[in-house]
């Protein structure tokens, strides 16, 4: 019954249009003006347009061109303006779509058919000072015209006129500073809006050939055609108004020079035959669909902070990681939020459109399934950042180092990745990471003390037992053991020294130095100060105290960066990173969907 157009009756046609199902009452239609009606109200452009082109009313193209400004189908609505020699509407059109250049155009078109306030409302558009000057002078407005060149700084016009006008020369009001009344510049040339892909009805395929022939689906089949094509008319910059010649129907404008060429053919203003009308957009393949917002089912914390869901993150962070204190994360939040999103500038004056990203998008997709949302922060990313504080560390900038290491010890719990392999390079990334930033956190403490030796000499001596990359770890060794020599502790010197020739330093100044040490040291193997530093018996330093915590001493840990501190830290923020609290009971990290 479908396929064959079968479906009979008045009333079952407008039983399905009361029912609110006009785009299937659609396809049972074969008088135009009803199918032009049930397109408009079902929002088929597609449809309206084959129907208005076979009625050709100018009503009908009124009516066409209010739906597809509604839709924001700029090209329709052209056209449909052009059919119907709305020649107001297009320029004011061509105006909010930043097309000058045809509204420099329909300037002219005014000037030919002698429409005097076309012609200034189009040089208003345009900002086109001298032309106003010139329309207001042409009609007679003399003072107007003088004033205007006047006040925009067009003194040789101004001279000119007041000669012309002697003594009835206009006065400007003194005490005002005049302003230059000038249209915005367009952002960007607006097109037709953005349309979301979505799938085919359940009705598309079936209704394709109800009640229409198979030229009309050849006809309107292309996805992808361009309604936003230039007006084939010819350029009129350098030409006399008397040279153009039947630029209107109907005997619009006198036909004095009707024998020369290179007049207009604006019959129906140069778009050609009827049959290569503008079409549009297949909308049964494209139309667009707002998206509905929506609670994303994740356990991931970056997935709901993209969604905006920050209480949602906070509670998440607070259950796997122990996290309590979310300032550090506040504008982490946000950027997520805002970086998972595409922004379209419309009009000048109309608000930015937001669209949302997903991640691991290709053109075979599926247009109803929403993928999961993209992600601005990438594991890549980290990586270099790490690469980059490596390199601080090494030219000893290390407060610049100490804030980028904290800034990826921030940014992993927002990071997502796919693999195991991946989730396991993420936690080696924490404890590396980690290390770093408890070394140069005790570093930068040493050199903030001055009176206090023996305190200056254990914080270089604990940064010697961080974790670190060979050639930091050397840099270290070094710095401890000059360190421990100015304060003649030649018995730790010593110790330092052996450790940094283990390491097969190459640079034969630096291991010459830690030679002559040990031979020093040698001769006399004593502290003149006390250390709480023994090498010999393995330990981890407390990040808050920065103090040993030997072997078989209670030590409690934090649940994110698995720093450990003495007992008395448990329940304070954890002062690695400023983020989760030490002890916490917490489920562990989760950066993973799989």
């Amino acid at each position: 019954m479908i396929r064959n157009s079968q479906l009979c009756g008045q009333a079952v046609i407008a039983y399905l249009k009361q029912k609110g199902f006009p785009e299937v009452a659609l396809y049972f239609v074969k008088d135009e003006r009803i199918r032009f009606n049930l397109a408009l109200e079902s929002g088929n452009i597609q449809t309206a347009v084959a129907s208005a082109t076979t009625i050709d009313e100018k009503d009908h193209w009124y009516r066409l061109g209010v739906e597809a400004l509604r839709q924001g189908n700029a090209g329709i609505v052209e056209y449909a303006y052009q059919r119907t020699k709305n020649f107001e509407r297009l320029s004011f059109l061509y105006l909010v779509t930043g097309n000058l250049e045809k509204l420099s155009k329909m300037l002219k078109i005014a000037e030919v058919k002698n429409n005097v306030m076309g012609q200034f409302h189009n040089a208003l558009y345009l900002g086109d000072v001298r032309e106003r000057v010139k329309i207001l002078e042409n009609v007679g407005h003399l003072p107007l015209a003088y004033v205007t060149a006047s006040v925009h700084g067009l003194h040789d016009v101004a001279e000119r006129l007041a000669a012309e006008l002697g003594d009835n020369v206009p006065s400007l009001p003194e005490g005002k500073v005049p302003s230059l009344l000038m249209p915005p510049s367009p952002v960007m040339c607006g097109s037709d809006w953005p349309l979301l892909r979505v799938m085919r009805g359940m009705f598309d395929g079936a209704f394709d050939n109800v009640g229409r022939g198979v030229a009309d689906e050849e006809e309107y089949e292309a996805a992808d055609a361009d309604w936003g094509e230039d007006l084939d008319i010819v350029d009129v910059d350098g030409m006399q108004n008397g040279d153009i010649a039947a630029i209107m129907e109907d005997g619009e404008v006198a036909e004095e020079n009707e024998e020369e060429e290179g007049g207009w053919e604006m019959e129906d203003l140069g778009l050609g035959p009827e049959e290569e009308t503008p079409r549009a957009a297949n909308t049964t393949a494209s139309v667009f669909v707002t998206p509905t917002p929506g609670m994303p089912k994740s356990s991931l914390a970056a997935d709901h902070a993209i969604a905006g869901n920050f209480e949602t993150v906070m509670r998440l962070l607070n259950r796997q990681l122990g996290i309590r204190n979310f300032t550090p994360l506040r504008s982490m939040f946000i950027d997520l939020h805002n970086g998972s999103h595409s922004y379209l500038r419309a009009f000048s004056s109309a608000p930015v459109i937001s669209l949302a990203i997903e991640r691991g998008w290709t053109e075979s997709s599926s247009a109803n399934v929403r993928g999961p949302p993209a992600l601005p922060f990438k594991f890549s990313q980290l990586d270099e950042k790490l690469r980059a504080g490596y390199k601080l560390t090494t030219a000893g900038k290390f407060t610049e180092a100490l804030k980028t290491f904290l800034n990826i010890l921030h940014t992993i719990p927002l990071v997502v990745v796919e693999s195991r392999r991946e989730v396991d390079e993420v936690k080696e990334l924490i404890i590396i990471v980690k290390e770093y930033v408890l070394g140069l956190q005790m570093e930068l403490r040493r050199r903030e003390i001055k009176d206090n030796p023996a305190r200056q000499q254990e914080l270089a001596a604990y940064f010697t037992h961080c974790n670190l990359q060979t050639p930091h770890l050397r840099l270290a060794l070094q710095n401890a053991m000059t360190v421990c020599v100015k304060a003649k502790n030649l018995a730790s010197a010593y110790n330092f020294a052996r450790r940094l020739l283990e390491t097969n330093h190459t640079v034969e100044s630096q291991a010459k130095a830690a030679r002559q040490v040990i031979a020093v040291a040698e001769k006399n193997m004593t502290n003149t100060t006390e250390l709480n530093y023994d090498f010999r018996n393995p330990f981890v330093i407390c990040g808050a105290t920065y103090v040993p915590i030997y072997r078989g001493q209670k030590d409690v840990s934090c649940p994110y960066c698995t720093s450990r501190f003495v007992p008395s830290e448990e329940g304070k923020l954890c002062t690695v990173y400023d983020l989760a609290v030490v002890g916490a009971d917490a489920s562990g990290l989760l950066c993973s969907p799989s």
